[in-house]
């Protein structure tokens, strides 16, 4: 393959098929594997389930499409920062670039290698993340109680920002770390490394899930499945606790479906996130104003096809709903836990949950179904119905595959956001300097260091669920740029927005109404996201003026 550097220093070593590769590789992590039970929890039927991925596909397609005019009109290193900054401002596009670094991109990092880490534990125990379940243990506080709120004087109790039950260390967190330390290792050696062990892992995880599918459709299904979850598509989202929730704050039924169904698309668009990423990369694509558009529609096409064929197989081999015995256990024992727990009586609290996970492990997959699974995990659940004794370990080893090459993807490209901020004076100026490999090895280094921490903070998965506001709020920003780069860069690119202005309202609007939505289905959720961001602004202002100080400085030298 011929290489060329760019002006820059990077050198353009990726392809189509890399690109494409990265795209598909960073999208697929875990959650395909897990979230399909909580959207289950939340919609409690088929066809709210199919709707859900359904929609999420057409919504991820849509902003592919809009992110494709951009990276064609705009193929700068940095991607997503760059069009926000172009679009808009360098505050903007700062209050992106903070939040990824500060959350979005090293919370992904920590949470998925910590997801590696846990299913290592499924086939080596000792080197998972729980305590209970035979973890080697280098520091357990179990009674750790901390939490961390804020009165505010329109709520009745305080906004919980953050709050931990327990607090371990464990030989998963290790591994966990050692995973984010070999791949900023090889990502530091060249773009040709880390897209080789990008390609090679992609292949394999894509492999595995059509494995699943084709293992799924021959061996798994099962006909008592089938017409417990399509003699009746619609109807069980009305006996879940989340619908519940919701109908006591709207008045009509059918708009409280709604909400439902809108706010469990979370987890299918989160599942089916990171796509953006490859824009980062734009100065190491070849001929990147036609490339970069057809990486991201082939790669996010593919990828929401087997989506929504791997939920299909869910469907045929599991009913949705819990066995209605066990259902009304889990949620009575649930209520019960809490209520010990407000009354500050920990140790029953602690043997009633024990209680509860036990005769939860002993239901059988089916009497669980898609919304009871054992710890989330609906993919190893369907091949456990294939083969009891093969199964748990085969999706095992599939997800360690698949995580271990998300993380990859995403350590090499979310470095290339941090040179872009540092050439702009907004990080720090180390980060903008390339290795003699071509890479930004320090922006590695310090998107790796910060991923560790987090890993032992405990925090990332709770910080992950706070930003998803903020990122759809970025990605509705974003889109709407669309219009205005147009307008300051008039060139005709290689890719236009079929449908525009059409399609981009379109997309803009759904991220919104999504947005609206979570401020009532989940409130939780949305207020912290915003605060994690707004804490940007003074950081903003500050690095301006550090960097004007050293400029002024440097100019009377």
């Amino acid at each position: 393959m011929t290489t060329t550097v760019s002006e820059t220093g990077f050198r353009r070593q990726l392809n189509w098929f890399d690109a494409t590769l990265l795209v598909i590789g960073t999208m697929i992590g875990s959650g395909i594997f897990i979230v399909s039970a909580d959207i289950a929890r939340d919609v409690g039927s088929a066809g709210w389930l199919l709707v859900v991925w359904s929609l999420t596909a057409m919504m991820t397609l849509l902003g592919a499409a809009c992110y494709a005019e951009l990276a064609a009109r705009l193929p700068w290193a940095g991607g997503q920062y760059v069009y926000l900054r172009e679009a808009w401002n360098p505050l903007c596009g700062f209050l992106y670039g903070w939040t990824c670094f500060l959350v979005i991109q090293t919370g992904s990092i920590a949470a998925v290698s910590v997801a590696f880490a846990k299913f290592l534990g499924v086939l080596v125990p000792a080197l998972g993340i729980d305590p209970d379940a035979g973890a080697y243990t280098f520091y357990d506080w179990p009674d750790f109680n901390r939490s961390l709120a804020i009165p505010l004087p329109w709520r009745e109790e305080p906004w919980v920002l953050w709050q931990k039950q327990r607090y371990s260390i464990t030989a998963g967190h290790a591994v966990a770390v050692f995973v984010i330390v070999v791949l900023t290792a090889i990502n530091c050696l060249g773009v040709r490394e880390g897209k080789w062990v990008q390609n090679l892992f992609t292949v394999s995880k894509v492999v595995a899930l059509l494995l699943l599918i084709v293992a799924g459709l021959i061996l798994a299904v099962d006909p008592n499945a089938i017409a417990a979850n399509f003699g009746d598509w619609w109807s069980g989202v009305f006996q879940t606790p989340r619908f519940q929730e919701v109908s006591q704050l709207v008045p009509w039924p059918s708009l409280a479906v709604i909400m439902v169904v809108i706010g469990a698309m979370v987890g299918a668009l989160f599942a089916a996130d990171a796509w953006n990423n490859i824009t980062f990369t734009a100065l190491e694509v070849q001929d990147p104003q036609r490339t970069l558009p057809r990486s991201l529609l082939s790669g996010v096409g593919f990828v929401m096809v087997i989506y929504i064929l791997t939920n299909l197989v869910y469907l045929l081999a599991l009913p949705v709903q819990a066995d209605a015995e066990l259902e009304n256990y889990i949620r009575t024992a649930q209520q019960r836990i809490a209520e010990l727990t407000a009354a500050g009586r920990t140790a029953d609290a602690q043997a009633l949950q024990r209680q509860l996970e036990q005769r939860w492990r002993q239901a059988t997959p089916y009497q669980r179904g898609l919304a009871r699974v054992l710890d989330d995990r609906v993919g190893t659940a369907v091949l456990e119905r294939v083969s009891p004794r093969f199964g748990v370990a085969f999706m095992a080893v599939a997800i360690m595959i698949s995580t271990f090459g998300c993380v990859n993807g995403m350590t090499l490209m979310g470095a290339r956001l941090y040179y872009a901020m540092a050439k702009d004076g907004l990080f720090f100026s180390i980060a903008g300097n390339l290795n003699r490999r071509g890479v930004p090895a320090a922006g590695l280094v310090l998107q790796g260091a910060w991923s560790a921490l987090l890993v032992f903070s405990g925090t990332y998965s709770e910080l992950l669920d706070f930003v998803i506001f903020a990122v759809l709020l970025f990605y509705a920003l974003t889109v709407a740029g669309l219009f205005s780069i147009r307008r300051k860069h008039p060139e005709e690119p290689m890719f236009r927005v079929p449908g525009y202005p059409l399609l981009p309202m379109i997309y803009i609007a759904c991220c919104t109404l999504i947005m609206l939505d979570l401020l009532v289905v989940r409130p939780n959720y949305t207020w912290p996201g915003l605060f994690i961001v707004l804490t940007g602004v003074p950081v903003y202002y500050i690095w301006r003026l550090v960097s004007r100080s050293k400029s002024t400085v440097g100019a009377r030298l």
